[in-house]
């Protein structure tokens, strides 16, 4: 393994940026709020999963929709889709917003756009509390909605959007199980996308930030100093490796040292839905092993690290954090140090899971 830069890791810290939900430190043996835990039983494909009630004051309505969290598949979906109180969020970014066609009524949650902070120079970085609060109050989120996210590649960026709305507080929210795909797979209706669609009605929906949930550059370097922490890397093995090119123009190729490669498409089965929670525990066991208090999640920009972030709740981690902007801001040049070879990395998955 190469290692070029001049930091010390323990001493001389990164600066993290200032952004509204980046304040306080990542979860301790003490404090487990920074990251959730998950207590609930066992569900029908073995994923992990805690109960949501409904908050005082919901509807009998939105009580019904009580989410099997943090997935929802779409048979489960399609039996509620005419709840009030449900929406439904399409997350999709980039290429995969070209479908065309979308679960009946959903509203594009635009990571794209004013869904992710346009003050930054960085990619699909968090929008402070304000923007997020009018944003999400556009989409027509009420605080005792029940949000349901998707995205048009499987499970992609709506584990992004999930993770957004924890941050801020929200957690009646899921993600659908194999996103577009596995909904028009299953013989499920869908609709032609109306950009001249009527808004929906306002929400009431108010962002009430969880410091931690998403950190910066200084966090990230302490944890990777910290043998409680571990910072796992969602990026494809050749680009964690330095052999396959950045996306993005003007990023180092590497990972950052001390960190470790966990593909965040091996946490997908064959179909694009997410692997149950034992074979998840396979492949989180070798690189988080029993000494891990915290995960801290890393990508390209701080999309696919959230598919990380829903693999391991649903494994039965606490202690989450995702790095906003990831390799986006690492990456740049700067005296942040770079590490290439492949380091350490999660085992493939097993044969037959796929």
């Amino acid at each position: 393994m190469h290692v070029t830069g001049r930091e010390n890791h323990a001493q001389h810290p990164a600066r993290e940026p200032n952004r509204d939900v980046d304040r306080g430190p990542a979860a301790s043996p003490g404090n487990r709020e920074v990251g959730p835990g998950l207590t609930g039983s066992a569900g029908s494909r073995g994923d992990a999963r805690g109960p949501s009630d409904a908050p005082a004051g919901a509807s009998p309505a939105a009580a019904g929709s009580a989410l099997p969290r943090p997935l929802v598949d779409p048979a489960w979906l399609a039996a509620r889709l005419t709840t009030p109180g449900l929406v439904v969020l399409d997350a999709s970014v980039g290429a995969h917003r070209g479908a065309g066609r979308r679960v009946p009524g959903a509203r594009r949650f635009d990571l794209d756009g004013p869904l992710s902070d346009r003050t930054s120079p960085l990619p699909h970085t968090m929008p402070g509390p304000a923007a997020f609060t009018e944003g999400l109050r556009a989409l027509g989120v009420d605080d005792t909605s029940t949000v349901v996210v998707y995205d048009t590649a499987g499970i992609h960026s709506s584990a992004r959007a999930w993770w957004m709305l924890r941050a801020m507080g929200f957690d009646r929210v899921a993600v659908l199980d194999g996103g577009l795909p596995a909904w028009t797979a299953a013989g499920l209706p869908v609709e032609q996308c109306a950009p001249d669609a009527a808004a929906p009605v306002p929400g009431d929906f108010t962002a009430r930030p969880r410091p931690g949930w998403f950190v910066g550059a200084g966090t990230v370097t302490a944890a990777l100093a910290d043998p409680a922490a571990v910072v796992l890397d969602a990026r494809t093995r050749g680009r964690f490796a330095g052999t396959e090119p950045e996306p993005r123009t003007g990023l180092r190729g590497g990972h950052m040292p001390g960190a470790v490669n966990l593909p965040f498409g091996d946490l997908l089965d064959g179909t694009g839905r997410l692997r149950p929670a034992a074979e998840l525990r396979e492949l989180f066991a070798p690189l988080a092993g029993a000494r891990a208090e915290r995960l801290l999640f890393s990508c390209g920009s701080g999309v696919t690290a959230c598919v990380l972030a829903l693999g391991a709740e649903i494994a039965g981690y606490g202690g989450l954090a995702v790095y906003d902007g990831s390799w986006s801001d690492w990456g740049r040049p700067s005296e942040r140090p770079v590490a290439t070879g492949t380091g350490a990395s999660g085992p493939p998955p097993g044969a037959g899971a796929r």
